[in-house]
């Protein structure tokens, strides 16, 4: 078994939709990057990447690359996924912490877990995502960008 920890922001922008954990959410700004800015996606793809040795999404998936201008993080989490499973990986399991003063995310989780889930041929079980603010303080407080942490398990894959 092997673990692996990740982290990103980024800052609100007009013009964009805001997309957290493969669910679009209906709010003012959304989250200005080179592919859809989806910060759950790409923590979690830097926590299975981690965990597995391999870098980290930039690495990967070069925000430079114009392959990757707008794409779906979902299929960027996907191409990790397929990665793993060639290497011998299963995904164990994934929690993850969405740092925002706003919107306000808990009714969406029960979908975004959903649709991770899926991706990594999980159980939603093993997909745990909380919602938090920073009590108005920082970046995050000040309304400013979104943040997400996550942290995954990996284990060798079982014989069939």
């Amino acid at each position: 078994m092997r673990i692996g920890h990740g982290y990103d922001v980024h800052r609100f922008a007009d013009n964009c939709l805001l997309v957290i954990g493969g669910v679009t959410i209906p709010h003012t700004q959304g989250l200005e990057a080179h592919s859809d800015g989806d910060v759950l996606i790409h923590a979690i793809c830097d926590a299975l990447l981690g965990a597995a040795g391999w870098w980290d999404i930039g690495h990967h998936f070069p925000d430079n690359d114009m392959a990757y201008a707008g794409i779906d993080s979902r299929v960027l989490l996907r191409r990790v996924y397929d990665d793993l499973v060639v290497a011998g990986w299963q995904v164990g399991n994934v929690d993850a912490t969405v740092v925002a003063q706003a919107p306000k995310l808990a009714p969406y989780i029960p979908q975004m877990r959903e649709l991770l889930a899926t991706d990594l041929h999980i159980e939603p079980t093993a997909i745990n995502i909380k919602a938090t603010t920073t009590e108005k303080l920082g970046f995050v407080g000040r309304k400013e960008g979104i943040a997400a942490h996550a942290v995954a398990l990996i284990k060798k894959a079982e014989s069939v």
